[in-house]
């Protein structure tokens, strides 16, 4: 039997960076799964959409399908060296990469963005919405309106056009993944604005599911917890960073290799029953 990987646990050392951050400055550095991830073929000749895939839960996914065979177009905001790095690996699994770089926060780069898979690929089998913009507040009032605006954008406007332009694309048996949060249910005061979006996303991924059934297509949605990724040291004050992930049951905040096992479930054709539903991986804490 083979052990189980020892991951990092706080405190980490102490780091600020600016938004959005990147993968390589963090100490430690993510856990992708490079050395781990073992695929199966579980999603073979599969081709998905991958948001926000430069980096964290997003590169994880991105390495960990392409593992099982799929073919990935991967879309970033500006992080144009990370999103390198995660073409380079879906590329040394021997698929496809198609990197796409954007603020989601427009309709018209949605749609654009689903274009260019279809233009690519000729069809979408998995879109996985995980792209997220996240900032830290003390007080209602240091919320500015554009702040408040931005983060509905990015989370959940952005989500809907995004599905929108793709279902024409998806056949039956096709799966769109939504990442909310563990703040979808129990919401973090100073992270205000980011919670409401990752209540609103679980919300209309159960009515998703319910209105796409007919057409054969699941919708489902992951709650992480406390994940270990550039959005961390980007946003959230040191103190906080040193101590990330702390006051959870398993001591810890969860890896990104740790996610997308999760994400290749929701996707294979096993899972052809679930739909409507959210996956809590919050690391031994309950999401009621």
């Amino acid at each position: 039997m083979s052990a189980m990987p020892e991951f990092p646990r706080p405190p980490f050392a102490a780091q600020k960076q600016l938004v959005p951050g990147s993968s390589a400055r963090m100490d430690p550095v993510p856990d992708y799964g490079e050395e781990t991830y073992r695929g199966s073929g579980r999603l073979q000749d599969k081709v998905a959409v991958i948001t926000g895939a430069d980096s964290g839960i997003g590169r994880a996914v991105a390495l960990a399908y392409a593992r099982e065979g799929a073919d990935v177009l991967a879309a970033y905001f500006c992080e144009d060296d990370d999103a390198r790095e995660t073409r380079r690996l879906v590329e040394s699994a021997g698929q496809r990469c198609v990197l796409f770089a954007g603020d989601i926060a427009s309709a018209k780069v949605c749609r654009n963005l689903i274009g260019t898979a279809v233009e690519h690929f000729g069809r979408i089998d998995i879109l996985v919405n995980n792209a997220a913009h996240q900032m830290s507040f003390e007080s209602l009032e240091e919320i500015t309106d554009e702040e408040w605006e931005r983060t509905f954008a990015v989370n959940i406007s952005a989500m809907f056009y995004l599905t929108k332009a793709a279902v024409p694309h998806m056949g039956p048996g096709s799966a769109i993944i939504n990442t909310a949060s563990v703040n979808a249910d129990a919401p973090n005061p100073h992270l205000l604005a980011y919670a409401t979006t990752k209540g609103a996303i679980q919300n209309f991924t159960g009515g998703l599911a319910q209105l796409l059934a007919d057409k054969g297509i699941r919708a489902n949605t992951v709650a992480p917890g406390p994940v270990w990724t550039p959005l961390i040291p980007s946003t959230m004050p040191q103190e906080k960073v040193r101590h990330f992930g702390e006051q959870y049951p398993m001591k810890r905040p969860a890896q990104p290799c740790e996610l997308a096992p999760v994400y290749v479930m929701l996707a294979t054709d096993e899972a052809s029953y679930v739909s409507g539903a959210t996956i809590a991986v919050t690391g031994g804490k309950p999401v009621i």
